[in-house]
């Protein structure tokens, strides 16, 4: 038997989604004995260790054809032309294509071309690759939207994902039943904005009535949670869900990216500091149990001291739970990167104040859950999550894949105990 595509994914979980479903598609081309690397371009850094995986990779499979794509692949496609352990790059529109791989069987390998990718910002329709079932056998992933027509000025993606784009919400509705009816217990809508959804489809709906239409038509999905959004861009209606839905998860992970007003007009957000705090407090007066995570940049271009405490204080203004610190990164070809820069040993300490700030919010959510009932999606015998999301460890095995009631009896700096 031949061997199987190897891949290695990069970056998000929208990537990740993307690997999965490519890993169909390979396989129905009957391509082998390839690598495939999906990368990510959300920082320098991010781009660094695509390179280094690909080299790794290449060691390790001296014989296989070495395919690149993602993010980076579609922004500087000539990097990894450039490298000698690479054979074909192709862009984020074409690694979707059945097209592109049934290009790389066996048979036909080395009768196109080397570099496949083409101008992402010409693309107007997104998941032609729906797939069930992608993540753990208790939760899969929906993807509801791809690209963004933000110009954020530290931000290189959506020259890698194009504009922004919606799959309708009737095939949406469609694909959460079939899980459903696999046995999904929780199903996660995501996409690189979230909250534009629907503005490119017919009478533009909002995110809000897809959540309501969802939670309509698919009465028997006992979870629904939604991936990172814009505060700046929610809707009433995801208001309303957020206040009558129990199903909807009481956990959202905010993009807010800095606590300073000066800053984030400079970053090009749409939001102001008071926006972000007044969300989370309209939030968590309609939703009591309503946890945050947060994207937070920390020693964005021109940022004193003065600013980044501002962020800082942002975690106990907003009650933020689970944190992401990014350390600013600059990435060539954005306004960014041409702005004054923040010296690197205080990038790095800020970034490690930002994590510190966040771990002791995780520590206070964790031990004021001592004593609650909650109900926990199993992903292992022994590990679940609550609705807001918190990990969760028993001593006893527990049935994968279901929701059990479980009475926290403790809690450390990571999870809590059942």
């Amino acid at each position: 038997m031949a061997d199987a595509p190897i891949f290695s994914n990069h970056g998000c979980r929208l990537n990740a989604y993307e690997t999965a479903a490519m890993t169909e598609l390979a396989e129905a081309a009957g391509v082998t004995n390839a690598v495939v690397v999906n990368t990510c371009a959300v920082t320098a850094e991010a781009v660094r260790k695509a390179r280094q995986d690909i080299r790794k990779l290449r060691r390790a499979h001296p014989d296989a054809t070495l395919i690149v794509t993602g993010c980076a692949a579609q922004t500087e496609p000539e990097t990894f032309a450039n490298m000698a352990e690479v054979d074909r790059v192709i862009g984020n529109t074409e690694k979707m294509d059945p097209s592109t791989w049934a290009g790389m069987a066996p048979d036909l390998i080395g009768s196109t071309e080397p570099v496949q990718v083409d101008d992402i910002m010409s693309v107007t329709e997104t998941a032609g690759h729906l797939i069930d079932g992608f993540g753990t056998r208790s939760r899969a992933y929906v993807q509801v939207q791809n690209g963004c027509d933000h110009r954020c000025t530290f931000c290189i993606i959506p020259f890698g994902r194009g504009n922004s784009r919606s799959v309708p919400a009737g095939v949406v509705v469609d694909q959460i039943k079939r899980l459903v009816d696999r046995g999904f217990q929780e199903v996660v809508l995501t996409g690189v904005d979230l909250t534009s959804w629907g503005a490119d489809l017919p009478a533009t709906p909002r995110l809000g009535d897809l959540v309501l239409r969802i939670l309509k038509l698919v009465p028997n999905l006992p979870r629904l949670r939604i991936s990172s959004i814009d505060s700046i861009e929610v809707d009433e209606a995801l208001m309303q869900a957020i206040a009558t839905e129990t199903r909807l998860m009481p956990h959202l992970h905010l993009s807010l990216q800095h606590g300073d007003d000066l800053i984030l007009k400079r970053m090009k957000r749409r939001h102001s500091r008071d926006d972000a705090i007044r969300f989370a407090q309209d939030a968590r007066r309609l939703r009591p149990d309503m946890t945050f995570g947060a994207d937070i940049i920390a020693g964005f271009p021109t940022e004193t001291e003065a600013a980044f405490e501002n962020s800082l204080a942002l975690v106990e203004e907003c009650a933020l739970t689970w944190l992401h610190v990014f350390p600013y990164s600059p990435r060539p070809g954005t306004p960014a990167a041409r702005m004054p820069q923040v010296r690197g040993p205080a990038i790095k300490d800020r970034a490690a104040r930002l994590r510190a700030a966040g771990d002791a919010a995780v520590t206070r959510h964790l031990q004021g859950q001592i004593g609650q009932r909650h109900a926990v999606l199993m992903e292992s015998p022994r590990m679940g999550r609550t609705a807001q999301f918190a990990e969760v460890h028993f001593d006893a095995d527990q049935p994968t894949g279901q929701i059990v009631d479980a009475v926290i009896s403790g809690a450390d700096k990571t999870h809590l105990t059942a």
